[in-house]
């Protein structure tokens, strides 16, 4: 960048005022920025400054003895005030060694003045100087970020843009693409590319989780000063910028590194929407292949393509993502509004997926996304992984509009070869409509238990019959006097016969439970709790709650719903 842009001790040297001060300690320092200049008697200043001050005083509250003056005078190394000032008089005849020497060991500039000044006099002069180079910065800045914003829109903009991020800030840039090879501004040998890239491998860890809008992260290497950026939008991260400094970045540095990051986003996100509805036009198969109009072998290769071979072998998992509006907001226009979050979600989903080493093959109908999640190897278990991605895309919130959405989803067991993948939407389906009865935003096939043979059960009559056989004389007495016996035997089943959690579940006395489990003794029968009645008396209760799941609410449930 333009030194001339940031005021630095230096600087403040040359000026007339100074021309009798005298540099007696931390010559190294004299690089140092100088946001202001803060006149200071006070040795409880805790709150009085912010940092890159520049300090004058007369010592007047830290000369009473060498504690007080060097305690006073690292607390202001502490705060990473720019210098100190002292003006030699009644408080301070001369420096103490020892307030040198520690200035010298923390390169902090030690300055004395052996005549009287006007103190206003410097702060008016240094202060004008100040604003005026802040204007000049942020004019440059406003320069430079909309020529990022003109790159952006040519041929290989974000290369152009990196390469004027180098430029302006006389920095080394590294472009760390999470998909890509990572690229190098100035180009490096690769014997100094290792050590930056094994940086970043360390460095990558703490930025998990943070989000793209996050300021830039400063870290010490080695005799330098690295400023990671990440690079992405909708609270997804497809890049990282490492600035590699030689001095502390400035405030010039990371404002043009956000500039920068911001405009390469533009460019990735617009990207990414292209392809995305290029993608959408191209899946229309997965329709087909879903539905199951194409199981045969040549049918599905037609529909795939070249990749076919590839594909087939991967094992997947079929998602069936429902999008619901709980709030029930309104919009400006169904159709657009409508395309505009089906795609926002899509691309957010597609960038999870691939982050967990998932490749889907996207297709919409209707309110519901299906997607073919095809795994990719990698360390850890395929469903694990996918738990992960479905979990992050429940805490999406990066839209106005996709906020105020509720994402459902049932997911397959594990297939493998694209002509089982009918059989998995129809696992996915049926996950999906037990949504009701496990009030679970994420269900997994294989995970719903009993449910798998009391689906292929539901024909209308014979739940009905096999409930009543069972739970009959408790229905009756709930609907005739309006007691709670089945949800009481159920939740009483469910915690393995403890009245004590039972109860607190329940939200009753332990003497009201004991009340109901003999009611419920005396319609069913003192042996309803013996192994085989009980199993059939859990899995009626379990038809029960496929059948009629509202009717299974917990007292809290009820209570937060109304």
């Amino acid at each position: 960048m333009d030194w001339e842009l940031v005021f630095t001790i230096r600087d403040a040297l040359k000026r007339p005022l100074f021309a009798e001060a005298e540099l007696i300690g931390g010559r190294n320092g004299l690089n140092r920025a100088v946001r202001w200049v803060h006149v200071l008697e006070s040795a409880s200043f805790d709150s009085l400054i912010h940092g890159e001050e520049m300090i004058l005083t007369t010592g007047m509250s830290a000369s009473t003895d060498l504690a007080a003056s060097l305690s006073f005078m690292q607390n202001l190394i502490d705060k990473n005030a720019a210098c100190l000032c002292i003006e030699l008089g009644a408080y301070f005849s001369s420096i103490p060694q020892e307030m040198i020497d520690l200035a010298n060991h923390h390169d902090f500039p030690l300055i004395q003045f052996t005549r009287t000044v006007r103190f206003v006099d410097i702060t008016l002069d240094l202060h004008s100087l100040i604003i005026n180079r802040h204007h000049r910065m942020l004019q440059e800045l406003e320069s430079i970020s909309r020529e990022f914003h003109r790159l952006t829109l040519t041929s290989q903009g974000t290369l152009k843009v990196l390469q004027l991020l180098c430029k302006s800030t006389r920095t080394q840039i590294v472009y760390m693409q999470l998909q890509g090879k990572p690229l190098f501004f100035p180009a490096l040998p690769p014997e100094e590319q290792q050590p930056l890239l094994s940086f970043f491998e360390a460095f990558s860890e703490e930025m998990e989780g943070v989000q793209p809008d996050a300021a830039p992260h400063i870290r010490e290497y080695g005799h330098k000063t690295i400023a990671l950026k990440p690079v992405g939008a909708l609270d997804q991260t497809w890049a990282y910028i490492l600035m590699v400094c030689n001095h502390k970045p400035q405030e010039f540095d990371c404002l043009l590194l956000d500039s920068a990051s911001l405009s390469i986003a533009q460019e990735l996100l617009r990207t990414r929407y292209m392809e995305e509805r290029k993608l959408f036009s191209e899946n229309l198969w997965v329709d087909e292949l879903v539905s199951g109009r194409g199981q045969e072998d040549n049918r599905i290769k037609g529909l795939v393509g070249p990749d076919f071979n590839v594909v087939n072998e991967l094992p997947y998992r079929v998602c069936l993502i429902e999008i619901e509006n709980p709030r029930d907001v309104k919009w400006n226009s169904s159709e657009n509004d409508w395309e505009s979050i089906t795609f926002h979600l899509s691309l957010i989903l597609r960038s999870i997926f691939e982050k967990y080493s998932l490749r889907p093959l996207i297709t919409l109908k209707n309110n519901r996304l299906t997607v073919i999640a095809l795994d990719i190897q990698s360390k850890l278990p395929g469903k694990l992984r996918l738990q992960q991605a479905l979990d992050s895309l429940q805490h999406i919130r990066s839209d106005e509009k996709l906020k105020d959405l509720q994402l459902v989803t049932g997911v397959s067991k594990s297939h493998r070869g694209l002509k089982h993948a009918h059989a998995g939407y129809q696992e996915a389906v049926q996950a999906l409509s037990l949504y009701s009865c496990y009030q679970k935003s994420i269900l997994f096939y294989e995970e719903l238990g009993v449910f798998q043979l009391l689906l292929s059960l539901n024909d209308g009559k014979t739940l009905e019959n096999f409930i009543r056989s069972y739970l009959g004389p408790l229905i009756d007495h709930d609907e005739a006097k309006g007691s709670e016996l089945m949800l009481t035997l159920r939740v009483y089943l469910d915690h393995d016969g403890s009245k004590q959690i039972a109860a607190r579940n329940l939200f009753i006395v332990r003497q009201s439970l004991y009340y109901r489990l003999d009611k419920i003794t005396e319609l069913l029968g003192e042996d309803f709790m013996l192994p085989e009645n009980r199993i059939s008396i859990q899995v009626a209760l379990r038809a029960y709650q496929f059948l009629y799941p509202e009717k299974f609410s917990l007292p809290s449930s009820r209570s937060a719903q109304l």
